[in-house]
């Protein structure tokens, strides 16, 4: 270093801009100005010296600091005009004194000062200095091994600082050989005492610390990602290569398969924001994270859905009709119903129609009809099963904050369907069940109303998808088990029991065709006479509908294959089932019908009864004994019926003799219904009680061919009853020559095949005494 006098100096000055050098540090800087220029080529030629001070960005009368550093100039080097490199070594801190403008470069008086700070080291407590310089190699040794210089100059500037004795050299060489702002350098500069700088510098070294260390933690999550982000692109490109070579696809990634798939998809566009926004997460999870199976699953049922996929509708009725008539025989008014709430469908292009419910006992071809109606409008069908569903989340879907969430029934119809406006057909819609948690019956009101399925939100899916379009038809067998709301919701097409004709016909047009083709047989190979199959109905079955009928058809085919089974093949001969033979393939008669007693007796009443097999035919007996005119009702009924059978009790008491009722007080009366291990309810006995007790307690016959059916009131008005179709098929079979019946059902009865009726004749009574006037003899 060169020697520098503490006396006052002239010499040229260089002002730069965010540069400032330290005593005993280097720079390298690139000057412009034709002033600045000059000035370091002047220094460089005569004694080397100049003065190298930093400009301020406050405005005043002086542009630049007022305390710089006297250099040794090594180098000046024009650049491109207007620029030159100069090289310089800092010797001491100059306190500016003077400015002298000139027209070549201007001067500056200077005084140089370091003395202060050399005695106020002196002066401090030797101890205190030595802490402090091992603190601050300490810190330094930190700070070396999260810098980013080179590990030969690092070496270097460590092995400068370990020979440094003086405190203030030490500061200085640190301030001067370490990448920081300028302008904490100028602040360092221009401190005189020892302590402050050690606080300026021990603060800028610590931040800068804190920054290392920030910057090395995030280059090494940087890195990591980038690693692991590497590691997937290159698996994922082996897969690709893997999937070439066994299957000679294009090995598309899932998410290149998923947004492949989006842009193919037709769906709106809050639906496919969604689905973006999901698949961006999707890419972010790793492989191995459970969540990443949650939204795979999530996007794919998304892609899935049809969101406004839908098959063009056949409008021809006629086809619908055509359709129907080949698969179904007879129901012509269900048939009728069906095609009318079409019509209006098709007119209205909404589903603003009411729902169709078709309602009726098992094997009636409820769920047939509505696979017949899809099939003839060109629909998809779906089937969805209600029988002893009692969680809401079966029709909505679940939350997918759950583990294992699936969309609801109907989200899952529709996928496999693959159309918004597919045939949706809800089963057993009566046997919804209900508990604490949820009622299932509520949450299909959304689905089954026209007002709200055009924006209905499955749990899962999340998303509103409209519903208006799909056709829903319901089935249903019991009527006073589903809700007050639902039923509003729909209307209801009641498919009553089969007759013995529809039953016949039925099996020769489809059920035995059926069963022939599912057994491996034809009709080249097995004949079946109607004679055989009216034994099977009357003999081996007891329903309204024909299932039972068709599992015996099945039934006797397994046992003609069985008979013409050759070796593996059948023998070229024909069976014949008739009446006579048909013990063979059934067994023995299963189904024992009463034979109904039709001598006209005292307190024997022939009642018409609706159950869900079909109608039938009780013979209520009543019958009396000593006692105290109480009333002993037997036959396991209901509290409807008995309370029937007091108003009945209590009717025929007002309109008989004094004489006669006063036979009751001193007899007890037993009213029985047979079958007593079959449970038994509602009103519609109240005639045929009434009609028994009249006869016990006057001692007249009851007509034995007449059936009778209604409720009665305490004054002897007969009040409609259903199930009439049911109920005349029975007596027809029973044999009864006259059926009584509440005039109120006369359309009922109007509405009804002459097969039902046959010869019988149909009495329709107001009151009591219509009945008593046809039954008592």
């Amino acid at each position: 270093m060169i020697d520098i006098e503490l006396v006052d100096y002239e010499l040229p000055l260089v002002v730069v801009e965010k540069a400032t050098v330290i005593p005993g540090g280097f720079l390298s800087v690139i000057i412009s100005g034709d002033k600045n220029i000059s000035a370091s080529k002047k220094g460089f030629e005569s004694d080397n010296k100049l003065v190298f001070v930093a400009t301020k960005k406050e405005s005043g009368p002086q542009p630049f600091f007022g305390t710089g550093t006297i250099c040794e100039v090594n180098d000046v080097i024009d650049r491109e005009k207007g620029y030159a490199q100069f090289n310089v070594n800092g010797i001491r801190k100059a306190l500016i004194k003077d400015v002298h403008i000139n027209e070549e470069y201007d001067t500056v008086t200077v005084h140089p000062e370091d003395i202060n700070i050399i005695q106020r080291e002196e002066d401090n407590d030797p101890i205190v200095t030595e802490a402090l310089k091992r603190e601050l190699r300490t810190i330094m040794g930190e700070y070396m091994q999260l810098s980013e210089m080179t590990d030969q100059y690092k070496r270097t500037l460590i092995s400068k600082w370990i020979k440094i004795e003086r405190l203030s050299e030490l500061m200085e060489s640190i301030v001067a050989n370490i990448p920081i702002d300028y302008k904490i350098k100028q602040s360092f500069l221009e401190l005189s005492s020892l302590n402050p700088r050690f606080e300026i510098l021990g603060s800028t070294i610590s931040n800068e610390l804190n920054i290392e260390r920030i910057k090395r933690n995030i280059d090494q999550r940087v890195r990591q990602n980038m690693d692991e982000s590497h590691k997937k692109f290159v698996l994922k490109e082996q897969l690709k290569e893997i999937n070439k070579e066994l299957y000679g696809d294009d090995g598309e990634t899932e998410d290149e398969e998923f947004t492949r798939r989006l842009e193919e998809l037709d769906a709106p566009e809050e639906v496919k924001e969604k689905i973006e926004k999901e698949i961006k997460r999707f890419k972010k999870l790793s492989d191995s994270s459970p969540e990443s199976n949650v939204s795979r699953t999530y996007i794919n049922t998304l892609l899935d859905i049809p969101w406004e996929t839908e098959t063009p509708e056949r409008n021809d009725l006629d086809v619908v009709q055509k359709v129907l008539d080949e698969e179904h025989y007879g129901l012509q008014k269900v048939k009728e119903r069906i095609i009318d709430s079409l019509a209006v469908r098709n007119i209205t292009n909404s589903g603003d129609v009411p729902i169709i419910c078709l309602f009726g006992p098992p094997g009636t071809g409820k769920t047939s009809i509505a696979q017949s109606v899809a099939k003839a409008l060109g629909k998809e069908y779906v089937r969805i099963a209600l029988g002893g569903v009692k969680d809401e989340a079966e029709i909505r879907g679940h939350r997918r904050t759950y583990v294992g969430a699936i969309p609801g029934r109907i989200i899952n119809g529709i996928i496999d369907a693959k159309v918004k406006n597919p045939l949706i057909l809800f089963d057993e819609i009566d046997k919804v069940g209900t508990d604490y948690r949820s009622d299932t019956s509520a949450a299909l009101l959304e689905v089954l109303d026209a007002e709200q399925n055009s924006h209905f939100v499955d749990h899962y899916v999340e998303l509103p998808f409209d519903l208006s379009k799909a056709l829903f038809i319901c089935t249903a067998n019991d009527l006073s088990t589903m809700s007050e709301p639902l039923l509003d919701r729909m209307e209801i097409i009641e498919l009553n029991s089969y007759t013995e004709n529809e039953k016949l016909h039925i099996a020769n047009d489809h059920l035995i065709p059926k069963q022939l083709q599912k057994n491996g047989i034809t009709d080249e190979n097995l004949v079946i006479t109607d004679d055989a199959i009216s034994s099977i109905i009357n003999e081996y079955t007891m329903e309204a509908g024909v299932r039972s009928l068709e599992r015996n058809i099945a039934t006797i085919c397994r046992k003609a294959v069985r008979k013409l089974y050759n070796e593996g093949v059948l023998k070229s001969e024909k069976l014949t089932v008739s009446k006579d033979n048909l013990e063979e393939y059934l067994g023995r008669q299963k189904i024992h019908k009463p034979e109904f007693n039709h001598v006209p007796m005292v307190g024997r009443v022939h009642g018409l009864a609706w159950t869900k097999v079909g109608g039938t035919v009780i013979e209520l007996e009543v019958n009396e004994m000593p006692g105290k005119g109480d009333l002993i009702l037997t036959g396991q009924m209901g509290d409807v019926m008995k309370e029937s059978a007091r108003i009945a009790l209590s009717f025929v008491r007002s309109i008989v003799t004094d004489t006669e009722d006063e036979r009751f007080n001193t007899k007890t009366i037993h009213l029985h219904i047979p079958a007593g291990s079959v449970p038994k309810d509602g009103p519609s006995a109240g005639v045929t009680m009434s009609t028994a007790f009249y006869s016990v307690l006057t001692g007249k016959k009851v007509a034995g061919d007449v059936a009778m059916t209604g409720e009665v009131t305490l004054t002897g008005i007969v009040l409609p009853i259903g199930g009439l179709k049911e109920k005349l098929l029975a007596a027809n079979k029973a044999g009864m020559t006259k059926v009584i019946v509440p005039a109120a059902n006369r359309g009922d009865v109007e509405e009804l095949d002459p097969e039902i009726i046959g010869d019988m004749k149909i009495v329709y009574a107001m009151t009591m005494d219509d009945v008593l006037k046809e039954a008592i003899i």
